[in-house]
């Protein structure tokens, strides 16, 4: 019996890149899925993730499918939009939040792998995201509610779930991890070195043990 499909949101970001590969273990058919919101660093993110799998080779992951979802109208000038005031180094996770992602995304998514007869979704969301939207509790309200709206039997996986960045890394020890983005600012296809993106990154190899293959622009070191 041939093994299920699954419809994995993909970002270009090392955790996404690293769900991408682990799910290719499990499944037959993994498509990449990248939706384009209009966020400042969509056209970079778009190329490393192109790049990763073209490095990877991995048969089971399909081409990557390019949905529209503009929010232009709704976003306006917030900083993950128009790429001004990028929360810094060290600002706290809240920060980061863009409002409402993980809706949108598993929303689109989910018409999508309903029309191409694909019930399963997956995420690279890991444990430590501390949006409302990123909990246990959302992602089964979420799962229920795509499930009843389309009428098909929609199951919402997270493979990374129980993990931080540093197991991720750990995980993915074996992939072309310099092929990843992890950046709200990327400078020249370098990441910049200096928004709390890359601190997180930085921090993460540290934490991981292992030596970091990233190309950034500049390494600011700012006093804990």
């Amino acid at each position: 019996m041939a093994r299920e499909a699954v419809a994995a949101l993909s970002s270009g970001g090392l955790d996404s890149c690293v769900c991408l590969a682990y799910l290719a273990r499990s499944h037959d058919a993994v498509y990449p899925i990248y939706i384009r919101c209009g966020l400042a660093w969509e056209a970079a993110e778009a190329e490393f993730l192109k790049r990763f799998l073209a490095k990877l080779g991995d048969e089971r992951i399909k081409e990557v499918k390019e949905l529209n979802l503009p929010m232009d109208e709704v976003y306006g000038e917030a900083w993950y939009s128009s790429g001004n005031d990028i929360p810094a180094y060290r600002d706290p996770d809240e920060a980061w939040e863009i409002p409402g992602r993980n809706v949108l995304l598993l929303a689109k998514t989910a018409v999508w792998a309903k029309l191409h007869s694909v019930n399963r979704i997956a995420l690279g969301t890991l444990s430590d995201n501390p949006f409302p939207d990123a909990t246990p509790e959302f992602f089964n309200e979420m799962q229920a509610a795509l499930t009843k709206g389309l009428a098909a039997p929609i199951k919402i996986l997270r493979p990374l779930a129980g993990m931080k960045k540093s197991d991720v890394i750990r995980l993915g020890s074996s992939l072309p991890l310099e092929l990843t983005l992890s950046c709200a600012r990327p400078e020249g296809g370098l990441h910049c070195g200096t928004c709390g993106k890359c601190r997180e990154r930085i921090e993460a190899f540290t934490e991981s043990g292992m030596s970091d293959p990233t190309q950034y622009a500049s390494r600011l070191v700012v006093p804990e």
